[in-house]
Formats: C-alpha cells, sequence, structure tokens
C-alpha cells in the first residue's frame, strides 16, 4: 500500500487513528503491531508470516543476548540471529543475483534461473533488526521484553517500507506505554505528511515521467536532453524518497513518535563527502556505526582506511539492489570519496562555492545514471549521449522537452533552503494560518492528481 494512494489516504489512514486514539495507552503498541500486518499485508499477504518470523527471530535473539553473561556466550547469542537475519535477506534478495552471476562462468551455464519475490522493505527491517541486537550486544540498550511492543517497532508502518531506518535505542522511551500523544503533535505530523506527498504526488511523479520519455531510447538524444534526463531523475529520485520520509516522520509524529530526519538538501553539497551526510542519512549513520567502525575506520593505516571505504561502498551498493550496476555505482562513489579523501577534499574548500557545488551536482548526476539504468547497453549508451551526443534524430522534440521546463525550475528550487527559510520568517500567527492553508490546497491538488493520473511509482520500493 503506498502513502500516496486513495485507499491510504482516505480509508486505512483515517480509520488507523481514530481506533488508536480511542484505545487505553497500554492497548496502542499492540493494535499498531495489528496495523502495521495489515498495512504490509495488503500488497504482500504471503510475506506476513515472514515478518511475524524475523519479529520471533530478533525478539528471542536480544532477550537471549541480555541473559549470557560471559563475552564468549554473548557473542555466539548475537552470532545466531545475525546470521539468520543475512541468510533470510541473501535467499529473498541476493538468491537470484547470485544464480545469474554464477551461470556467467562456462562450467554453470546450465544452472537454472531463480526467481524469488522480493518481499518489500526487506533491506529496511532487516537493518533495524541487525541494529537492535547490535546495540542490546553493545550494551547501548535493554532488550525490550514485550513481544507485541517489539513487534510494533519491527513493522511500524510508517517507516516499514522505506525507512528511516529507525534504531531501537532512538524510540525505546517513546514505545514505552503511556506515549505522549497530542494535538500539536498530530498536526505538525499531518503538515509535514502532506509536505511529502506533494514532493512525491506533485514534483516527484511528473519528473518521472519526463526521465520515462527522454530514456526509453537514449541512442537518439543530444547531449542537452541527455542532461536534462539526467537532472529528472536526480530530481525525481530526491523528492521521491524525501517525500517519503517526511511522509514517513509526519505519520510517526501523529502516532507519537519522532524519527530522525533522513535528508538536508544534499543538492546544495559542496563535495561528494558532504553529499553523503546529507543524503539518506540514517543509511549512512548505519553503515558508518555498524561496519565502517568495527572494521577499524580511519583509525590505522591510510591503505587500510581507504580498503574499509571501498568495503564499505561495495555493500551500500548491494544494499540497494541486486544487480551490477548498483555494485558499479557503489564503487564509484568509493572511487570518488577516496579521491577526496586523499588529494582533493582541501582544494575544493578552498574554491568558490559555486564551482565547487556543480562539481559535486555533474559527479551526482553521472551517478545517478548507474544507478538508474541496469542495462548495461543503456547505461552506455546513455552517458555517451551526456557526453558526445546521440544520433539526434529527432524522435524527442524541443517542445515535448520545454514544456516540462518550469516543472524542473520549480523542482530545482524547492530542493533549496530557502524556500524553508522565507516560510519560518514569517511571523508565527500568520505562518499557521498559511501553513493550515497551504495544507488544504495540497490535499485537494495531490487527490485531483492521484484521481486523473495512473503514473504513481515509487523507486525505493524495490530495495
Amino acid at each position: 500500500m503506498l502513502f500516496s494512494s486513495l485507499v491510504f489516504l482516505f480509508f486505512f489512514l483515517p480509520a488507523v487513528l481514530i481506533l488508536y486514539y480511542f484505545l487505553p495507552p497500554r492497548l496502542r503498541n499492540a493494535f499498531l503491531l495489528l496495523a502495521d500486518l495489515v498495512f504490509y499485508g495488503f500488497g504482500e499477504p504471503a510475506f506476513v508470516l515472514l515478518m511475524l518470523l524475523s519479529i520471533l527471530i530478533n525478539y528471542a535473539g536480544g532477550c537471549g543476548i541480555a541473559c549470557c553473561r560471559g563475552p564468549r556466550a554473548r557473542q555466539l547469542a548475537l552470532l545466531l540471529p545475525l546470521v539468520l537475519n543475512l541468510l533470510i535477506l541473501g535467499v529473498f534478495k541476493y538468491m537470484g543475483f547470485l544464480g545469474e552471476t554464477l551461470r556467467l562462468l562456462p562450467p554453470l551455464a546450465s544452472l537454472p534461473d531463480i526467481s524469488i519475490p522480493l518481499p518489500v522493505g526487506i533491506s529496511f527491517y532487516t537493518f533495524q533488526s541487525i541494529s537492535y541486537l547490535i546495540d542490546v550486544y553493545r550494551r547501548d540498550c535493554e532488550p525490550q521484553r514485550n513481544i507485541f511492543t517489539f513487534g510494533a517497532y519491527i513493522s511500524l508502518f510508517p517507516q516499514l517500507i522505506a525507512g528511516p531506518i529507525v534504531r531501537y535505542r532512538d524510540v525505546a522511551q517513546e514505545l514505552a506505554d503511556p506515549r505522549r500523544e497530542s494535538a500539536e503533535k498530530c498536526s505538525i505530523g499531518a503538515e509535514l505528511f502532506l509536505i511529502g506527498l506533494s514532493k512525491k504526488v506533485l514534483l516527484a511523479n511528473p519528473l518521472g515521467e519526463l526521465w520515462t520519455l527522454l530514456s526509453s531510447n537514449p541512442a537518439i538524444l543530444s547531449a542537452p536532453a541527455a542532461w536534462t534526463g539526467a537532472v529528472a531523475f536526480s530530481l525525481q529520485l530526491y523528492f521521491d524518497f524525501s517525500g517519503y520520509s517526511d511522509m514517513a516522520c509526519g505519520l510517526g509524529r501523529m502516532f507519537g513518535f519522532t524519527f530522525c530526519p533522513n535528508f538536508n538538501y544534499p543538492y546544495t553539497a559542496k563535495t561528494i563527502s558532504d553529499f553523503w551526510r546529507r543524503l539518506h542519512m540514517s543509511l549512512t549513520g548505519w553503515f558508518r556505526d555498524y561496519v565502517y567502525i568495527p572494521l577499524g575506520g580511519s583509525r590505522c593505516t591510510l591503505l587500510r582506511t581507504l580498503f574499509h571505504i571501498a568495503i564499505v561502498w561495495m555493500l551500500t551498493g548491494l544494499w540497494h539492489g541486486a544487480s551490477w550496476n548498483f555494485v558499479l555505482w557503489g564503487l564509484y562513489y568509493a572511487v570518488l570519496l577516496i579521491v577526496e579523501k586523499r588529494f582533493l577534499g582541501r582544494l575544493l574548500t578552498q574554491l568558490p562555492g559555486i564551482i565547487s557545488r556543480i562539481y559535486t551536482l555533474v559527479l551526482v548526476a553521472i551517478g545517478w545514471m548507474l544507478f538508474a539504468l541496469d542495462e548495461t547497453d543503456r547505461l552506455t549508451a546513455y552517458l555517451s549521449a551526456m557526453f558526445t551526443g546521440g544520433h539526434a534524430s529527432g524522435s524527442i522534440s524541443t517542445t515535448q522537452i520545454s514544456a516540462y521546463l518550469p516543472l524542473l525550475a520549480a523542482a530545482a528550487v524547492a530542493c533549496l533552503p530557502i524556500v524553508r527559510q522565507r516560510f519560518l520568517s514569517i511571523p508565527q500567527r500568520p505562518r499557521r494560518i498559511l501553513a493550515a492553508v497551504l495544507s488544504v490546497c495540497s490535499l485537494l491538488l495531490c487527490t485531483a492528481a492521484l484521481v486523473s493520473d495512473s503514473y504513481n511509482p515509487f523507486l525505493y520500493f524495490r530495495f
């Protein structure tokens, strides 16, 4: 079930909110668990059992770690649920990719094709489970003894499908009964949800239509058209995913939770390192705390540090998808970050801001092409069109592209902090009135767009 669907907006969410607020506080976590499973089962009924299995494995794992006293026993108690989590993720997400890769070897060319459906959101809730187990092992948090409360945390529908990755220690207090919901939190949450919905429906969806138009046959594109497509996809992905994160954070507020922000205007970054401190912050923080630092981080020789960066970014690419283009995308960023760390970093800080921002945006746009195009021929043709121009046969007219220019301009402004800064500069009382008016208008516009338009994808559903 998409957040940007009429079923969710006008049936599921109102029904869940009404029942939730009428229930006694002590029953709310159990009700949330039920609502989470209904939400997940709406589109993936076969995988509800997998979700329940994940809850049981990690609940038992956390309790088992806490019961052990010796370091050896605690390590073994951590290892078993960790292996089970990674095994489940590996089977459902990477088994087909592994078989496809092995078939490239002549002796194994006759291996049968392995096709396993990918459970939606499995990467997100698996990473949440792993962070919980490791935090309990490190004694950064106490294990959750109530299985309904723990189940609500793992399957919490506001961030179940595509994050942000919420660590248990950050919401442990809020999971405790009674949670402090309030009319003010609900109002702020609703406004944040509608901001995210507007990003998704009014910006990401039409930008996706432009990207589909331009990427369908890259061989016929001129260089300007190819770069326009790269910009369109860059903006589509940002508004698609940051919009979803805003909706998730807004829904969290409605139910009494405060999730950490997942984006901080990444397209204003002056370096690639800065870009990844601003984009998908919950994921980059997860890899930093649970992979990079445990490997040794930068507390070792330069060569070893660079190796750690390469490992983390190869895993980051694989996390996003079981395909070689994602591995290439991850290694692309590993090389850029290594070059910045070793050579370019100091130079970039001395350059005028406009130059360093252009440098970052150009490299990011190229990176998104590696991310978006999983067929080698299409990727090669598109990159070739960006730098040399294709055959430019005229199948895509300038008029078709120019019709999207106002949208591109609006999206470019909307991804800058100036919009928020100007809004916050308005005195509080008129700002609250304006926020209410804009919220109503955005809901009406989004509803009209969803009713009239069947194009409503969500890019991160496959992750």
